[in-house]
C-alpha cells in the first residue's frame, strides 16, 4: 500500500524538450499524473508543437521527431486548460525543481497565464534518493522496484516510474516524512525565490545569487541603484525571475508610500 499522505492533490510531472535551457527551450511532450487524496489518479498526457525544430541531439535522448508534433498543439493552446486541471495541486517529480518546473512556468508565462508555484510544495523524488543512495532514475527504478524502466525518456514512462519509485522509498525509509510538506522540505536544499536561483532568501530576505551583488539584499541595490531593476528586467533573464523582481520592487514603492504590503 502507497504510504504517501495526502492532504490535498499532488501532481506528478515529466517533460521532454528540445534541450537542456530552462529559459529558451521548449516543451515536446508532457505528461502528468495527478494522485488524489482517495488514492485514484488522474491523467493528462500530451505532444505538444515546440514553434521551433528539434535538434538531432534531443530526438535521441527522447526519440521524438518534428514530424510527430507536426499536428500537436502549441503549449499556448492547452496553458489555460493544464492550469485549471493542476489548480490546488502540490506538485513533484525526479529532478524537477532545477529543470522541469522552472522550464514549465516559463511556458506557462510566454501563454499569458501568470502562474507562480513557489506557493506550492514541490516533492523532488531525485532528491530523495540522491540523500539515500545517490543514483539515476532507472537505477532508482531497479534498485527501489526490483523492475527494468522500460521506454526510458518517454514522458509517461519516466513519471509512472517516478511515482513507483517514491512509493518504495517511502516504504523503505523509516522516519522519513509522508505528508507532502515535509517531504517538500526534506528534498529542497535552498530556499530560493525563483526558478533560476538568481535569488534566494537568507536571514528572511530575497538577495541576489549572480554576479557582483552576489549575497547582497535585492531591496538594498534597487534602492542604491535603481537602474539595476531596468538592466534586469531588458537583459535575458528568466520570465519568472523578472516576475519575481517586479514583485520586490511594487512592494517597495507600496511601503515608500505609506500603504500596507
Amino acid at each position: 500500500m502507497p504510504k504517501l499522505l495526502l492532504k490535498r492533490p499532488i501532481v506528478f510531472f515529466d517533460l521532454e524538450t528540445t534541450g537542456t535551457d530552462n529559459v529558451k527551450d521548449r516543451i515536446v511532450e508532457l505528461a502528468f499524473v495527478k494522485l488524489m487524496p482517495d488514492g485514484t489518479r488522474e491523467k493528462y498526457i500530451r505532444r505538444i508543437n515546440p514553434g521551433v525544430p528539434i535538434p538531432p541531439e534531443s530526438t535521441v535522448f527522447h526519440g521524438i521527431k518534428d514530424e510527430d508534433v507536426a499536428s500537436a498543439p502549441y503549449f499556448k493552446n492547452i496553458a489555460h486548460e493544464l492550469y485549471e486541471w493542476m489548480k490546488g495541486c502540490d506538485m513533484g517529480g525526479y529532478n524537477s525543481s532545477k529543470f522541469d518546473l522552472p522550464l514549465l512556468a516559463e511556458e506557462f508565462l510566454r501563454a499569458g497565464v501568470n502562474v507562480d508555484f513557489t506557493e506550492r510544495h514541490m516533492v523532488d523524488v531525485q532528491q530523495i534518493f540522491f540523500k539515500m543512495e545517490a543514483r539515476t532514475l532507472a537505477a532508482a527504478y531497479q534498485f527501489y522496484c526490483k523492475k527494468e524502466l522500460e521506454n526510458a525518456h518517454s514522458a509517461e514512462a519516466d513519471i509512472l516510474a517516478t511515482i513507483d519509485v517514491l512509493d518504495a522509498q517511502l516504504d523503505k525509509y523509516e522516519g522519513i516524512a509522508v505528508d507532502v510538506p515535509g517531504l517538500h522540505n526534506f528534498t529542497h536544499n535552498d530556499e530560493y525565490v525563483d526558478y533560476a536561483r538568481r535569488m534566494v532568501m537568507k536571514d528572511g530576505h530575497p538577495v541576489f545569487n549572480f554576479g557582483k551583488h552576489k549575497g547582497r539584499k535585492v531591496e538594498d541595490i534597487f534602492n542604491a541603484e535603481p537602474q539595476y531593476y531596468d538592466w534586469m528586467m531588458q537583459a535575458d533573464f528568466a520570465l519568472h525571475t523578472k516576475q519575481k523582481i517586479s514583485e520586490i520592487l511594487n512592494k517597495m514603492k507600496l511601503r515608500k508610500a505609506g500603504l500596507k504590503v
